[in-house]
Order: structure tokens, then sequence, then C-alpha cells
């Protein structure tokens, strides 16, 4: 099992030091969302029972790309993806040329999670379709993979272009989102899964039931990553009982789970804090495993 740190909504200062206290406290991957902006959606928001996102205009949302090359600097063996970056708000040269320098920056070090998203305001704002938001991802990511891999492409008439640098290695490609039109993208062309909600062991095995499914249509019998962020308390036979279910990591954010004492001695919602629970959970659970 390996654990990915959640660091969504931390503010932006605070990423490089919490990349550093990520990896001495052995975490795999940091992870981080993407949002281009705040307004009044009139999207509804899926992962909420209101509708509405659970965020405000305050909440910090840093360029994906960006702050994932500062806190590559940083360290030397973390990973680092986006749960999860929506391509189909952007061209396909914009992507394929900020993963690749991420990719090259970090030394290999970057996993795509990938998603359409659910804001229409945001393909708005960049002039792309959001209608056509999972045909378009579809056609995007064995473009992406080509390009990554130092192939020319040709695209809407162009000669054919390349790009560079490139990644020594292939960057591989988790497709988020549990819909059916999702899991069915992962099985087809991911090299994993990522949970951009918090799974009850019951929603789970439905996801999983759909998704070994679709990998089966496609004959996919090697391995595949899935990384479900989960609604259990951190313990590391629990972590094992999903193991065996063929999760291969999962999501924690463990100043989540703060407890009172951590919080009067650190502060609400500060660096310290968070460094304290994620070594406490180092400790209690990551250790065990």
């Amino acid at each position: 099992m390996k654990f990915w740190l959640g660091a969504s909504f931390v503010p932006t200062d605070q990423f490089a030091e919490l990349a550093r206290a990520a990896e001495r406290c052995g975490f795999d991957t940091l992870t981080l969302s993407d949002h281009l902006f705040y307004a009044e959606f009139g999207s509804k928001y899926p992962y909420s029972t209101s509708g509405k996102p659970r965020w405000n205009a305050e909440t910090h949302w840093p360029d994906v790309w960006v702050t994932i090359g500062a806190m590559s600097a940083v360290t030397s063996t973390l990973r680092f993806a986006p749960n999860v970056y929506i391509a189909p708000a952007r061209d396909l040269i914009t992507v394929a040329k900020q993963v690749s320098t991420a990719a090259v920056l970090s030394n290999d070090r970057v996993s795509f999670g990938v998603g359409v998203g659910w804001c229409e305001e945001e393909f708005a704002a960049t002039g792309q379709d959001f209608h056509t938001r999972g045909r378009r991802l579809d056609a995007m990511l064995p473009v992406l993979r080509e390009l990554w891999a130092g192939q020319a492409v040709t695209l809407d008439g162009l000669p054919a272009l390349t790009i560079s640098p490139t990644p020594r290695e292939r960057v591989p490609v988790l497709v988020g989102g549990d819909s059916e039109a999702a899991l069915k993208r992962a099985a087809r062309a991911g090299d994993g899964w990522i949970g951009n909600r918090i799974y009850t062991e019951e929603q789970l095995d439905g996801v999983l039931t759909a998704l070994r499914g679709h990998l089966d249509e496609h004959g996919r019998t090697g391995p595949f990553e899935i990384i479900a962020p989960l609604a259990v308390m951190p313990d590391a036979d629990t972590y094992r009982h999903f193991a065996a279910k063929g999760v291969t990591g999962t999501l924690a954010a463990p100043w989540w789970l703060a407890t009172p004492e951590e919080k009067a001695e650190h502060g609400e919602g500060t660096l310290a804090l968070k460094i304290a629970t994620m070594e406490r959970f180092a400790e209690e659970v990551i250790a065990k495993m």
C-alpha cells in the first residue's frame, strides 16, 4: 500500500516545506488539485450534496505544474501528481509541455492524474468546449504519450512536430472520476485509476467491481494502480484489508484528524500542525506497513 499525501486547500507558501516533510515521513506521492479561479459557479459541484464547492474565494489554487516544479527542487524521491488535472480545459500542446517539463525537472517523479472536470465556467474562460471534453480527452491521451516519448505528431494540418525536453521514463497516466465513462477511460487508456472523493468500503466495492469488468473487457492483465481515498480511521490492519482488495494506494491528509491537543499546541491550519500530524501518521501507520 502506497500512501499519497492529499494537499488540496494548502496555502501556497507551505508547499515546499510540506514536500520536504512528506518525503521524510515516507509518503510516496504528494498530490494537489487543479482549479483556475473562483466564482459563483452555475455548474453543480458533484462531490457535495448541496452542489456547492467546499471552498471560497480565499482558498489557494496554485498552478499545479509550477508548484510541482518548485517542490521537486527541494526533494529527491517524493513523487507528485495532480488529483486531477483538467486537461481538456487546455489545449493539447500546452498540456504536453507542462507535464513534460515537470517530469524532466523532477527526474521522472511525475504521474499524470487527469480528469474531464465539472466546471463549465473554467472551460468557457479558456475557450475550450465543455460538452466535448470527454471525447477530446480520449483523443489527447495517445498523442500526449507520443509527444512525451519524443515522437513526431501531426495536428490539424500542421507539419510534423515534436517537443523538447521530454522525460526519460514513461509518465504514468491515472484517470480520475468514478462515472461509468471515467472508469471505462481508465481501463482503456490509463496506467491506473485515482478517486477524487472519499469512499466508504461499500462505495469503493462498487467502483472496483465496475473497474475490473472494464479491465477484463480490454484484456488488461498487467499492473494497474488503484489510488482510493478511504473513509476509514488510519490503521495498518485496515489498510492491509483494502490492499487485499487490489487497492495499491490511498490518499491521506493527516491534519484533518488532528487531535485537540495537537491543534492547541500548533495552531489551526498551520504548517507546524500539518507536519506534526504527518509525523504521527508515519509512526502509527506507514512504519507498520
